[in-house]
């Protein structure tokens, strides 16, 4: 069975987005150029990019145009900054370091059975390390991430840059660091720490998953509640 028009137009924009050939803050064609393209009414068009819009892909700008969504960084309730941009904002130099690259299947959580690129390294703030952080990266979802210079830009940098996403969730705990984490840390094994455990996708792709371990020192999750908040 053949799907309906404005469905097909929903899929060829969505599968374009998916993939990197439209990046965050690219402009989509005007809606004359998308009936013209698929010879359909305007309203067939509106339905296809409202669509897109409620999946939270693109932006539709009062006369501006529509433009493929940017990466949010923020929830309603809690900020998850890109950690190189919090420390520059502290007045830190920031740097990361990448120990280990490899490509896996994951055999857990929503990248289960997902082809994944898996990286762990360290995030530093005036060259002291502030947190440990392993991550997993679907390839399927983001294919461009093999070939991306993970030395010179973090991987979490790098997702927050190249690659929209419309759902995430987090998982906040205190624990204490292992063997392996102090190690990296510089402190002892035992020493509070704040591990926060994120989810991301895009539509109902699978984008990352990763586990970041904070010195109990070195970082803090404010948020502010109360009428008007936002």
């Amino acid at each position: 069975m053949t799907p309906p028009l404005g469905e097909t137009i929903r899929e060829h924009f969505e599968r374009q987005i998916l993939a990197g050939t439209l990046a965050p803050g690219a402009r989509l064609p005007t809606e004359q150029q998308i009936m013209a393209q698929f010879g359909c009414s305007r309203m067939t068009v509106s339905k296809a990019l409202t669509a897109l819009a409620t999946a939270g892909l693109i932006e539709r700008r009062k006369r501006a145009g529509t433009f493929v969504a940017r990466p949010r960084v923020h929830s309603m309730v809690l900020e998850v900054p890109d950690l190189a941009a919090l420390v520059a904002a502290r007045g830190q130099a920031y740097r990361y370091r990448l120990d280990q690259r490899d490509t896996v299947t994951s055999g857990e959580g929503h990248l289960a059975g997902h082809p994944a690129l898996h990286v762990s390294g360290v995030h530093f703030a005036d060259d002291r390390a502030m947190a440990v952080e392993d991550r997993l990266v679907s390839l399927a979802a983001v294919p461009d991430i093999a070939a991306a210079d993970l030395n010179a830009e973090a991987p979490g940098t790098w997702l927050l840059h190249h690659v929209p996403w419309t759902e995430a969730d987090s998982r906040i705990t205190a624990l204490g660091a292992s063997p392996a984490e102090a190690l990296l840390l510089g402190v002892e094994a035992g020493t509070p720490c704040l591990c926060v455990e994120r989810r991301t996708w895009r539509g109902t792709d699978p984008i990352t998953h990763v586990r970041q371990v904070f010195r109990g020192d070195s970082y803090e999750l404010v948020a502010h509640f109360g009428p008007g908040a936002s």
